[in-house]
């Protein structure tokens, strides 16, 4: 009996440690397949890609709500009233009058009229006589053809008008020929008031200088132009 209980008691001496080592091979075999498995079945970061093309634009999104009003912002300064004008296009306007024969042979005084309606003030008028003039003397003699509206000569600038001087000439020349040419009297005349504008066409003499005999419109047609043209 005492023989069985040594041999007992030595295989167990025997077994003890076997057990104990085998428990701690196993704990660091497990460990170390633990340690594989994580090195080698997961996934190792490469090196960076290049970057990536931009995306297309998305989607507007929904519209916000409408946010709160502002607080009133400080008062203004008093402003100047402005007349805000709008012109009408220009519109031509003119008129023509004329006559056959006048044959006027006045030295002094109104030779032809035409009444014209001047739209806006701040126009100008264009005026022309047409037609033949004469003027004969023994001696030295000037005569002179000028418009009036509504009975005076124009200031804006200057008298519109044309002359005629005749001296006596010479002995192969004599001055008392009779000789009518046609002729024009021209010109622009500012400063005349929109409305009915009486255009007349007037002889007279020239300063400093005797009258001759003068005539107007003999045997042909004369003719006054009126236009009214913008500055």
């Amino acid at each position: 009996m005492a023989t069985l209980m040594a041999r007992l008691l030595f295989f167990t001496w025997l077994i003890l440690p076997f057990c104990g080592t085998e428990k701690v091979r196993q704990r660091a075999l497990r460990q170390r397949d633990a340690e594989y498995i994580e090195r080698y079945n997961g996934c190792m970061q490469g090196p960076a890609g290049t970057p990536g093309r931009d995306g297309n634009p998305g989607a507007n999104g929904i519209p916000g709500t409408p946010g709160f009003p502002g607080r009133d912002g400080l008062k203004g300064e008093k402003g100047e009233c402005v007349r805000e004008s709008f012109e009408e296009p220009w519109k031509p306007n003119f008129k023509q009058c004329a006559w056959k024969s006048l044959n006027y042979g006045i030295d002094l005084g109104k030779i032809a009229e035409c009444t014209f309606t001047k739209m806006r003030t701040d126009s100008a008028l264009r005026v022309v006589f047409s037609g033949s003039l004469r003027l004969k003397c023994k001696n030295a003699c000037c005569q002179r053809w000028y418009f009036t509206f509504n009975g005076a000569e124009c200031t804006g600038p200057l008298p519109i008008e044309a002359i005629i001087y005749l001296d006596q000439g010479s002995p192969e020349f004599n001055s008392t020929i009779n000789i009518h040419r046609t002729s024009s009297v021209e010109g622009l005349c500012e400063g005349i008031h929109a409305g009915l504008v009486d255009v007349a066409v007037w002889v007279g003499i020239c300063s400093d200088y005797p009258r001759g005999d003068a005539s107007t419109g003999w045997n042909s047609v004369s003719r006054v132009i009126i236009e009214e043209l913008p500055k």
